[in-house]
């Protein structure tokens, strides 16, 4: 598919008719997979008052965290099918719209650390049956208003995978910084 490929068109094959996860779609959910593990594992052996804890500067915590690249990914396969009106108009949001985007960065009463990953591991899920069955990886949408994206750009399957890929890596490093802090464990090393 080229630059012209419309929202309809953007469509999930019969499981049985997806492609072979091989090449090119194997090493993006492989290295997606892989920094998701990341992400996941500074939460473990973490009650749900520490993964709300702020141990930094920043006003992140981990399960924060795991609920905004939870949102993140969701909105990007969203995006993926229907197009730009999954994700809406950024330059018309209202104050009140930020203070609830500014939410997915915490861990909210009543929500728990074994919830957020229960919809993190759902939300990945749909994201790796997308990747696996949609039929071209060069299908496009036009992407949605906002300040940081340039006008009348379209981004790829492809292009939206490898976002979502640096996005988990990215904050699979801050997660890092913020256990690290809490509790002196490491990720790695």
């Amino acid at each position: 598919m080229n630059e012209t490929t419309t929202a309809s068109e953007v469509t999930t094959q019969d499981p049985a008719d997806a492609p072979a996860v091989t090449g090119e779609r194997r090493d993006l959910l492989e290295m997606l997979a892989k920094h998701r593990h990341f992400l996941r594992f500074t939460t473990r052996d973490l009650t749900d008052e520490q993964a709300g804890l702020r141990s930094t500067a920043s006003e992140l915590c981990l399960g924060g965290l795991i609920k905004h690249v939870t949102s993140v990914e969701r909105s990007w396969m969203d995006f993926v099918l229907d197009g730009p009106s999954a994700m809406g108009d950024f330059t018309t949001m209202t104050e009140a719209d930020w203070a609830r985007r500014a939410d997915e960065f915490r861990l909210l009463p009543g929500e728990t650390l074994a919830g957020v990953l229960a919809d993190y591991a759902e939300v990945a899920a749909r994201t790796d049956d997308l990747a696996t069955a949609l039929p071209d990886l060069d299908a496009t949408q036009p992407l949605p208003k906002a300040p940081w994206f340039e006008p009348d750009t379209h981004w790829s399957v492809r292009r939206v995978l490898m976002h979502v890929i640096a996005e988990t890596a990215q904050h699979a490093g801050h997660a890092d910084i913020i256990r690290e802090s809490l509790d002196g464990a490491k990720s790695m090393g």
